[in-house]
């Protein structure tokens, strides 16, 4: 049986003495590609927080790559995965530098520092894998928010992590550029078949056709938990946000409305 790259039980977190997320039961398995939906407060990356061990839960326990959180130093499990946030800010270098800097995990390309030619060698090959091959030298203060993203991602693979977690990594983004991440994101899945992922959306439109599995949060709690195809419903997703909603699917991508 694969150990799973991530196993929440009965987690709780609480802030001022108010629960902002909770979590009763869930395991992601390797070669599973989770989104997290609900509305604004709902604990989504809270819980992303949890799984990426940069926040301990104020109960419960939490496996992470076979290593229990409280139990283990949670920088080593950390070099396992890549964790990307789209309003991170990195200094002002290119996008090669910028995703090599992910080795370090530092913001900034360290000017002494010298990669290994492997992990050069890898850095191109990433740069190539989100598109962007042509554009390895721009600066990033003069990256489009899609090709901020993109960059993100690739630095968060330089590492070859086993899980990669995904905040919102559509914020931002116009049709072209959204359309262009989704692809990426396919096409990272598919060339990496080992690797874990959870990405927070916020709509049914910025799932990738990829996506294996959902967790709808509400309240701060788990409202539905499972296979893609059984939790995504217009049942749920108007039970989650609170107003009757129509779902339809297209080529493998879902587009959600209000119901008339």
């Amino acid at each position: 049986m694969n150990t799973p790259a991530l196993s929440l039980s009965d987690v709780r977190v609480v802030r001022g003495g108010r629960c902002i997320a909770s979590c009763d039961e869930l395991a992601v398995l390797p070669g599973e590609h989770w989104a997290i939906m609900g509305p604004n407060g709902a604990g989504k990356t809270t819980l992303l927080k949890v799984a990426g061990t940069l926040l301990f839960p104020s109960e419960g326990t939490v496996d992470v790559l076979g290593k229990r959180m409280g139990r283990v130093d949670v920088f080593t499990v950390r070099m396992q995965i890549g964790y990307v946030d789209p309003k991170q800010r990195l200094d002002d270098m290119s996008c090669y530098e910028a995703v090599l800097s992910g080795v370090t995990a530092s913001n900034g390309f360290i000017p002494r520092w010298q990669p290994a030619p492997e992990e050069e060698a890898l850095a191109r090959e990433l740069i190539e894998l989100v598109g962007m091959a042509s554009k390895s030298d721009a600066r990033w203060s003069r990256m489009s928010q899609g090709e901020k993203a993109r960059t993100l991602i690739a630095r968060a693979l330089v590492t070859r992590p086993r899980l990669l977690l995904l905040d919102e990594p559509s914020t931002g983004l116009d049709l072209p550029g959204r359309e262009t991440l989704l692809r990426v994101i396919d096409a990272m899945r598919a060339q990496q078949p080992e690797l874990s992922s959870m990405v927070i959306t916020h709509h049914v439109e910025e799932i990738a056709a990829s996506t294996t599995h959902l967790l709808l949060l509400k309240d701060a709690k788990v409202l539905a938990a499972g296979p893609v195809g059984e939790v995504l419903t217009a049942e749920n997703l108007s039970e989650v946000f609170g107003i009757p909603v129509d779902l339809s699917t297209h080529n493998g991508r879902w587009m959600a409305i209000e119901s008339a």
